[in-house]
């Protein structure tokens, strides 16, 4: 009922993203492309689809042959224009994707912020070195710039096709700019796929002729404590575990840990949270009221980047809590097709180029 009762809203919002791409597709509205090969990494949805590990999948596979800069919009800080993260940078400073990408590689890769895509590529090309290879970071909205490889991600539970605009559902954007992906990833499976459910998914995505589709799951990595936080293991023998996210969609964090504690105690907050003293305090008192001396606290990568220089933190400090990292895995035959498109797509572009020098 409510979203037959928002759906005339929806429509009035598909209308203005239809009439913006159209100004797109006409030219009116300028796009522009540049000569390094640029990968955009997006999706259709508000978030959940699982950008940032498959973000970080790339700049693996990329990084020991090329120089990888990754361009973020970065969601959620307090600075303005563009800023080159650095050993020093926080939360305020980047957001809490681009912090996490310059926490987890260091020097090995270029993380920057700019809500201008064209200007921030522009300046890490001014760069000395400049990068060989720049990842946009949630960029299939941002018409104003053209990748050379469009990487679409939809959630396995909630694909693009059985969704709704906005506000009767959770796409942003209309069904119809997935065409313009080169690449769909239906993300965040079950760890084992049936050849009959990815049968299903192909035949309801009906992707084009140029595109190819591919399939992930998460898998989580070894616990890390917080800084000063209390030793502990991470086994199954917790009687319960309090999970506090502020992520789009958590489902798959929750699932993995039901199967290491008796009970979960989830507290549930908005993406991109930023967390004030009355969260903390929430969180010690959700801990407090748990009635066993087997409990720990478990929460994401991304909400450790927003936490990790809190004054807040501090009102945890005597209580064993660990955040998960999180990979992406690719099934079967998948994993070897999608590195080689990858890789290919950044070789010719490379080469391109330097005939194009040597012509020059």
């Amino acid at each position: 009922m409510l979203k037959i009762l928002l759906f005339p809203f929806a429509l009035l919002y598909g209308l203005v993203i239809h009439f913006r791409h159209f100004l797109f597709d006409l030219g009116l509205l300028p796009s522009k492309s540049f000569e390094v090969p640029v990968i955009g990494v997006g999706n259709l949805a508000l978030g959940g689809t699982g950008k940032t590990p498959h973000t970080e999948y790339l700049v693996r596979l990329l990084k020991k042959d090329y120089r990888v800069a990754i361009l973020s919009r970065g969601y959620m800080r307090k600075s303005k224009g563009f800023v080159l993260a650095s050993r020093s940078s926080s939360f305020q400073d980047i957001g809490d994707e681009p912090l996490q990408y310059q926490r987890k590689f260091g020097k090995e890769v270029l993380v920057a912020v700019d809500k201008n895509r064209c200007h921030g590529v522009q300046r890490l090309l001014d760069l000395d070195p400049s990068p060989q290879t720049i990842i946009l970071d949630d960029a299939l909205q941002h018409r104003f710039i053209k990748p050379g490889l469009n990487l679409l991600l939809t959630d396995y539970r909630r694909l693009y096709v059985d969704d709704y605009l906005l506000p009767a559902g959770k796409l942003r954007d209309v069904k119809t700019s997935a065409r313009r992906a080169d690449i769909i990833i239906v993300t965040k499976t079950e760890r084992i796929l049936s050849p009959i459910v990815r049968r299903i998914i192909l035949e309801k995505l009906k992707p084009e002729a140029h595109q190819e589709v591919y399939f992930s799951y998460l898998k989580y990595g070894s616990p890390v404590l917080f800084p000063s936080m209390k030793v502990t293991q991470f086994d199954r023998k917790y009687s319960t575990i309090l999970l506090f996210t502020g992520v789009a969609n958590a489902y798959p964090l929750k699932d993995f840990l039901r199967y290491r504690c008796r009970e979960l105690v989830t507290i549930d907050f908005p993406d991109h949270h930023s967390y004030s003293e009355r969260d903390v305090r929430l969180i010690r008192k959700t801990w407090n009221d748990q009635f066993t001396s087997k409990k720990l606290i478990v929460t994401t990568e991304k909400d450790a980047m927003r936490l990790i220089n809190s004054p807040y933190l501090r009102l945890l400090k005597d209580l064993p809590m660990v955040y998960l990292p999180v990979e992406v895995k690719f099934h079967g035959q998948d994993e070897k097709k999608f590195n080689q498109q990858i890789l290919n797509y950044v070789r010719e572009n490379q080469r391109n180029r330097k005939v194009h020098s040597v012509e020059d």
